[in-house]
């Protein structure tokens, strides 16, 4: 016999069988990691939206929020989509989630990143800001919907701008069929196309974690519940239609 016996398996074996496992990634970089990064990522996020609300500029109307959102999304997405696959919205992790691009004992956790995220963000936007302009712009809280005659337009509006969203993360960034290099971008400007095509109806929000950091921090509930049943609406109606349109074809969290 040529190889050392090891109980009933050869040493020979043993190397084989070790080079055909590769090695599990540690526990930090598998949990903790993806949540601090989807902290940091809503924060800056949310903060450059709040912030380009607050200081909007007489003139420019929805095309500063527009291209601030956008330009902020898409760029945060690049730099640490790496990382937890760049979501800082809820709503995508839940459509992120059904097509099979994420883990579900990290769906909760994701989503209290995002919320806290979205809290530090306003937060700072606060702080960075001038009180004048702060309580003129209601903190960036979304005050487009002051009767509930526009409730159903809004709602609707919600629906279908986050399904455009998630549609274009979930076949963008992780369908193995469809995803491009360009995502990050094709991300942001489809924020801005919404803003601009929807904002003056709802606000464009598209993303409960936006709408929640700005509001408990400046203490304004109004219709705060459009925000969440909308986007969370929109997530699972976009995750059904992909599970229909790819059936079972192999799906990858964003750049892991």
């Amino acid at each position: 016999m040529t190889d050392v016996e090891f109980g009933r398996m050869s040493v020979k074996e043993l190397e084989l069988d070790g080079k055909s496992s590769p090695p599990q990634p540690h526990w930090f970089e598998q949990y903790v990691q993806p949540c601090i990064g989807e902290l940091v990522g809503s924060a800056f996020f949310i903060f450059i939206g709040c912030a380009s609300v607050i200081e909007n500029t007489d003139g420019t109307g929805r095309l500063q929020p527009a291209l601030a959102h956008g330009l902020a999304l898409g760029l945060t997405i690049a730099v640490l989509g790496n990382i937890s696959g760049g979501h800082y919205n809820p709503a995508v992790s839940l459509g992120a989630w059904l097509v099979g691009g994420l883990n579900m004992v990290m769906v909760i956790p994701y989503w209290i990143s995002q919320l806290c995220g979205g809290l530090i963000g306003a937060g700072l936007a606060k702080v960075m800001t001038v009180w004048e302009r702060y309580d003129n712009a209601t903190g960036a809280a979304f005050t487009s919907i002051t009767s509930d005659d526009q409730i159903p337009a809004a709602l609707v509006g919600e629906i279908v701008m986050t399904m455009f969203l998630v549609m274009t993360v979930c076949m963008g960034a992780i369908n193995e069929k469809t995803k491009t290099p360009l995502a990050p971008f094709c991300i942001g400007f489809t924020v801005t196309a919404d803003i601009l095509a929807g904002g003056g109806v709802s606000g464009g929000c598209m993303n409960p974690a936006r709408a929640f950091g700005p509001a408990l921090v400046a203490n304004y509930w109004d219709y705060h519940w459009v925000y969440w049943v909308g986007p969370m609406v929109a997530g699972l109606l976009v995750g059904a239609l992909i599970r229909t349109l790819i059936g079972d074809k192999k799906t990858r969290i964003f750049l892991k």
